[in-house]
């Protein structure tokens, strides 16, 4: 997959636990957390909800990988194959 569906696919997650989070005003170095205010359960929803629609397992050791949106990008582009 390519970065922007990738991204598209974040926000697509996002928008079933934050309705109100646009991943597009986050930049890349952000902590997603601070700058969507998600807490912790909206976390680990969003992972939940990653692994679900790409299919991939994500060990609760890589979470702190996901925490800005130029990182969880990354880390998923690296087990996607993109």
């Amino acid at each position: 997959m390519t970065r922007d569906e990738l991204e598209a696919v974040v926000a697509d997650v996002l928008a079933g636990i934050a309705p109100e989070a646009d991943l597009a005003t986050v930049g890349e170095g952000e902590d997603l957390r601070e700058a969507l205010d998600l807490d912790s359960m909206d976390f680990l929803n969003l992972v939940i909800g990653l692994h679900e629609k790409l299919g991939i397992d994500i060990p609760e050791a890589d979470y702190p990988k996901l925490f800005s949106k130029g990182g969880l990008l990354t880390y998923l582009s690296a087990k996607t194959g993109g």
